[in-house]
């Protein structure tokens, strides 16, 4: 049976790869349009990376870390609102036209 101890590591692991994805993601679709762009993938997995985090650091008790990935999250989440809002508008703009 596998101890609990390695499942939460795994855990924290796999945050900390979909966390470090972002940058990969980023860098990629920067190279791509020959620009520094930030794609909403971004904050996707930031956000799915940061819950994730947040989900370990709270299993270890860790007071430093909840705060760091509680504040990441809630920043995460108010961009990925933001990016919904004004897609949002856009496409009620154009049905306007």
């Amino acid at each position: 049976m596998l101890n609990i101890e390695y499942v939460w590591l795994g855990v924290g692991l796999l945050g900390q790869a979909i966390f470090s994805a972002r940058f990969i993601v980023q860098w990629l679709v920067s190279e791509k349009v020959k620009r520094s762009v930030i794609p909403v993938a971004f904050w996707y997995l930031s956000l799915l990376g940061g819950v994730t985090l947040l989900a370990y650091s709270v299993y270890k008790r860790d007071p430093v870390f909840i705060l760091g990935q509680s504040t990441g999250v809630f920043i995460y989440s108010r961009n990925l609102l933001l990016i919904q809002r004004e897609r949002t508008s856009r496409s009620q703009k154009l049905k306007e036209v």
